[in-house]
C-alpha cells in the first residue's frame, strides 16, 4: 500500500506541476494577448480619431474657429470680443439700440459700388428735340435740370508707338571761320530700362503688375497685349521681367533686406514652389521653396521679402541672415534653431491647431487656454511694447505654466492626435514663452503666413518658374509687389517710376540715392501713394 500510495503522490505532483505549468503558459498568453488588445484599442483610437479629422476637413467647416466656449463663457479665439471695447450696456439700453439700428438700416441702404471722388466727371446734356410751344409757337426757356442718373464708363488703354529722336546742331558762324570747328550739341534721350528692347517703363510696370498683384500668368497677358496692338509672346514677356528685375528692382530689394537686418524682430516662414530646370541635378517635378521674411510695425515701415531657393535646408536662412542678431517668430519646423545669434520665438497659432485636430475632451482644454491667451493679446493690441511686456507677465504668463503643467501632468501617450499636441507644445515650450519677455513680439507667426499668401495665389495660376533667373525675378517682384502695399503705395506707378528714374541717376556710382526710393520715402509717398 505504501508503494502505490508512493505512486499515486507522484502522479498527483506531476499533474499539479504540469497544471501549474499550463496555467504559468495561459498566464503568458493572455498577457501577450492583453497586451495586443491594448494596442489594437489604441491604434483604432488614433485611427477614428484620423477618420473624424479627414471626415471634418472633407466635409466640415474650414474655419479655425472654436465651437466650444472658454471657461468664462465667452466664445473663442478669432472671433470679436466686444467685452474688451465696448461699454457695458442695461437690456433697455440695448433694446433701445437694436431698434434706432433698424430704424436707420430701413431708411437708408448702402451701396455696394460707388465711385472714388477723383474719377473725372463728364456731363451729358438731355434736351427736348424740339422747344417750341406747341400752344403759342413761341420759343420756350430752360427753367432747370436734373441729374437723373450716374454711371460708370470705362475707357480702354491704348497703344502708342513713342519715337525718341535726337537732334543735333551746330554754329553755323564757327563753320564758317576756317580757322576753327564747328560745336556741335545734340539732344540725349533717356536711357530705356532694357536696351535694344521697345518695352517702356510703362509697358514693363504692367506686365509685373499683372503677374505680381492681379496673379495672372504672361501667357494670358499675351493676347490682352495682342488686342491692344503689341505683338509679343510670354518667353518675351519673361525675359522682360528677368532683366528688369534684375537691373534695376534688384538693387531696391537688397536696400530693404539691409535695413531689415538692423531689426531686431522678424516674421519667417516657407513654402513649396517648383522650377522646371534646376542646378542640383534634380527632378523639375521636386520641390524648390520660397522664404518669406517680414520686419514687425513696431521697428518701423514694414518690408516684406522672398527668397527663392532650392531646398528648406537650415542653410538657406543662415545665407539670407547672416550676420543678424535677434529674435526670428517661426512655425516648429527643425531649420529655426540653432543658429549663432538668433532666439527663436515659436506659434501658437500652430499650437492651437494641434490641439484643434485632437477633437476630444481633452483637445478642447487645450484648445480654451489658448483661446484664453489670444483674447488678452487682442486687449492688448494698441499697447506699447513696453506695457505688453508688463500686461502679458502679469495675464498671460501664468496662464501659460498652467497650460503647461497641465500637459507635464497629464498622461498623454501614443501616437494619437492629443498625443501629438502634447508633443509639439512641450518640445518647443521655451520658444512659446517667448512672447511673454518682449512686448515686440508677436503671439504667433500669422503676419508671415498671411503676407506668403500672394505666392501661393501666384503659384495656383502661373504653377512654376521654368528656370532658377525666373524664380528669382518672381521673389524681387512680389517682394516690392507687397512691401508697396504695406506702406500704402500704388504698385503700379511705384514700378513705373522706378524703371524710368533709376536707369538715368547712376545708383551704382551712388547707391545712397536708393534710399529716396524706398516706399516710404516722402518723394514715392507724394508721387506714388494710393488715392
Amino acid at each position: 500500500m505504501s508503494n502505490a500510495s508512493s505512486n499515486n503522490k507522484s502522479k498527483d505532483e506531476k499533474l499539479i506541476r504540469l497544471l501549474e505549468e499550463q496555467l504559468a503558459h495561459s498566464n503568458q498568453q493572455n498577457k501577450k494577448l492583453s497586451k495586443k488588445l491594448d494596442q489594437s484599442l489604441k491604434q483604432i483610437e488614433s485611427l477614428t480619431q484620423q477618420l473624424q479629422h479627414l471626415t471634418k476637413l472633407l466635409y466640415g467647416s474650414k474655419t479655425e474657429k472654436s465651437k466650444y466656449n472658454t471657461p468664462d463663457g465667452q466664445v473663442s479665439l478669432f472671433e470679436d470680443d466686444p467685452s474688451f471695447t465696448d461699454s457695458e450696456h442695461t437690456e433697455e439700453q440695448s433694446q433701445q439700440t437694436i431698434s434706432y439700428t433698424v430704424v436707420r438700416n430701413i431708411q437708408k441702404k448702402k451701396r455696394n459700388d460707388s465711385l472714388r471722388d477723383d474719377v473725372e466727371i463728364e456731363a451729358i446734356h438731355h434736351h427736348p428735340d424740339n422747344t417750341i410751344c406747341d400752344c403759342c409757337q413761341h420759343q420756350m426757356v430752360e427753367i432747370g435740370g436734373t441729374v437723373v442718373r450716374e454711371e460708370a464708363t470705362f475707357i480702354p488703354a491704348k497703344m502708342m508707338k513713342v519715337q525718341h529722336i535726337e537732334h543735333a546742331y551746330e554754329c553755323r558762324n564757327c563753320k564758317s571761320d576756317a580757322s576753327q570747328s564747328a560745336q556741335i550739341k545734340r539732344g540725349k534721350a533717356p536711357q530705356p530700362p532694357i536696351q535694344r528692347s521697345i518695352a517702356s517703363p510703362s509697358v514693363l510696370a504692367k506686365v509685373i503688375y499683372d503677374k505680381f498683384a492681379q496673379y495672372l500668368p504672361l501667357y494670358r497677358q499675351v493676347k490682352e497685349w495682342s488686342r491692344y496692338g503689341l505683338d509679343t509672346n510670354d518667353k518675351n514677356l519673361s525675359n522682360w521681367v528677368i532683366h528688369a528685375a534684375h537691373d534695376w528692382l534688384l538693387p531696391i530689394y537688397e536696400r530693404m533686406k539691409e535695413l531689415m537686418m538692423f531689426k531686431s524682430v522678424l516674421h519667417v516662414d516657407e513654402t513649396y514652389s517648383q522650377i522646371i530646370h534646376r542646378s542640383d541635378g534634380k527632378s523639375g517635378q521636386s520641390n524648390a521653396y520660397n522664404w518669406v521674411y517680414r520686419s514687425v510695425p513696431s521697428q518701423g515701415p514694414l518690408i516684406i521679402l522672398f527668397q527663392s531657393s532650392l531646398s528648406r535646408a537650415r542653410s538657406v536662412l543662415e545665407s539670407f541672415t547672416e550676420g543678424y542678431s535677434g529674435t526670428i517668430i517661426c512655425d516648429g519646423y527643425s531649420a529655426y534653431d540653432k543658429i549663432g545669434g538668433i532666439t527663436f520665438a515659436n506659434c501658437w497659432a500652430h499650437v492651437r491647431r494641434y490641439w484643434l485636430k485632437a477633437d476630444s475632451k481633452n483637445g478642447q482644454v487645450g484648445v480654451k487656454y489658448c483661446d484664453e491667451l489670444y483674447r488678452l493679446e487682442r486687449k492688448f493690441k494698441h499697447l506699447s511694447p513696453s506695457k505688453r511686456r508688463k500686461k502679458r507677465q502679469k495675464y498671460s504668463k501664468p496662464i501659460v505654466d498652467k497650460f503647461l503643467n497641465w500637459i507635464e501632468t497629464s498622461p498623454f501617450y501614443g501616437k494619437n492626435a492629443l498625443a501629438k499636441a502634447a508633443e509639439y507644445t512641450l518640445n518647443r515650450a521655451n520658444g512659446l514663452r517667448a512672447f511673454l519677455n518682449d512686448g515686440r513680439i508677436e503671439i504667433d507667426n500669422n503676419p508671415a503666413e498671411n503676407a506668403i499668401r500672394p505666392n501661393v495665389i501666384g503659384r495656383k495660376n502661373w504653377l512654376f518658374s521654368v528656370s532658377e533667373a525666373g524664380a528669382k525675378a518672381n521673389a524681387i517682384c512680389l517682394s516690392i509687389a507687397e512691401t508697396a502695399k504695406s506702406n500704402g503705395i500704388d504698385f503700379y506707378e511705384y514700378i513705373k517710376k522706378l524703371l524710368t528714374d533709376l536707369p538715368n541717376i547712376g545708383i551704382h556710382q551712388n547707391p545712397e540715392i536708393l534710399d529716396q526710393y524706398m516706399p516710404w520715402s516722402k518723394m514715392i509717398q507724394a508721387t506714388c501713394n494710393r488715392r
